[in-house]
């Protein structure tokens, strides 16, 4: 199961997504982390953040959920000072530092900062945000823009730049491209779908922030088709895929479909050990598809 994301090794290609575990502890209470690929912390910012306003999750059935949380965060000094010692005293694989930023100056800011974080071997650069109000998506539904925050973040670290972009776009592979001509090691994708619920008996938004991302088997489709379109535009980039993961079968279509690696993101809201089950599913599904080595699926179809 083992696979690699750039020049860096995964034991497997199971990845809890950032802010679906804070910054990685608090799931260690449910399974030893150290079974996991690698860990995306909670998306970080250059000030500490209390986030959106409540309510900000709103459930949609079966098909997922909504959230505004907001990039509630303790800001970088503290996730340098406590959050990442703390996940490096329990985990020895790979840690991926989720960054998030409201400018370009920002973005570079906490990724110079987190550079010089041993610990951390990959930074995540968020810029697909859809529930915070200026920042983050804004730079990911523009391809100058998008060029420009990863050209700002290539100059100041020498860690793999993984660019997290968003669905909400009209082309996603023309900001992939960008990304990668400005420099991206990788890409990661895709962030959760613009989504609105109304509360039909008080008449009014369900959530605070009246819009929210949408995550859970209901984006599946969509992330798995993001996937492909960005592998066949970038071949050669490698890319965490992303929306709706939930099942071992759901890990191999989306390396079938070109990402390296997947993360899991609502599965684990609803069942903090989807990432342990999906792990542990894997060999078996892989015999009966009679795969031998995951890394050899990667972008096949």
């Amino acid at each position: 199961m083992q696979i690699k994301l750039g020049h860096i090794k995964l034991q497997n290609p199971v990845i809890p997504a950032s802010g679906t575990c804070g910054f990685g502890q608090e799931m260690s209470e449910w399974f030893d982390l150290n079974l996991l690929g690698a860990i995306s912390t909670k998306g970080t910012t250059r000030e500490a953040r209390y986030g959106n306003a409540l309510p900000r999750i709103a459930e949609c059935g079966g098909a997922g959920m909504l959230n505004a949380v907001g990039l509630q965060n303790p800001g970088v000094e503290e996730v340098i000072r406590h959050e990442i010692p703390a996940l490096r005293a329990i985990y020895k694989g790979p840690i991926i530092a989720n960054i998030s930023g409201f400018s370009i100056d920002e973005y570079a800011y906490v990724c110079e900062r987190i550079d010089k974080e041993t610990d951390a071997a990959i930074l995540e650069v968020n810029i697909s945000c859809p529930n915070v109000h200026n920042g983050g998506m804004a730079f990911g539904t523009n391809p100058e823009a998008a060029a420009a925050v990863t050209k700002a973040v290539k100059a100041v670290t020498n860690k793999p730049v993984f660019m997290k972009l968003s669905p909400n776009v009209t082309d996603i592979a023309s900001i992939a491209r960008a990304c990668v001509e400005a420099g991206a090691d990788g890409l990661c994708l895709i962030n959760t779908v613009l989504g609105m619920r109304i509360d039909i008996k008080r008449r009014k938004p369900v959530l605070a922030n009246t819009y929210g991302g949408y995550s859970g088997p209901g984006v599946f489709p969509i992330a798995l088709r993001m996937v492909h379109q960005v592998h066949k535009a970038c071949p050669e980039t490698p890319i965490i895929g992303c929306g709706g993961v939930s099942h071992a079968e759901d890990v191999i279509e989306m390396m079938m479909a070109g990402a390296s690696a997947v993360e899991i993101g609502a599965a684990s809201l609803q069942n903090p050990t989807a990432c342990r089950e999906i792990i542990e599913a894997l060999p078996t599904v892989m015999k009966e598809l009679k795969i031998e080595h995951l890394q050899d699926i990667i972008g096949i179809v």
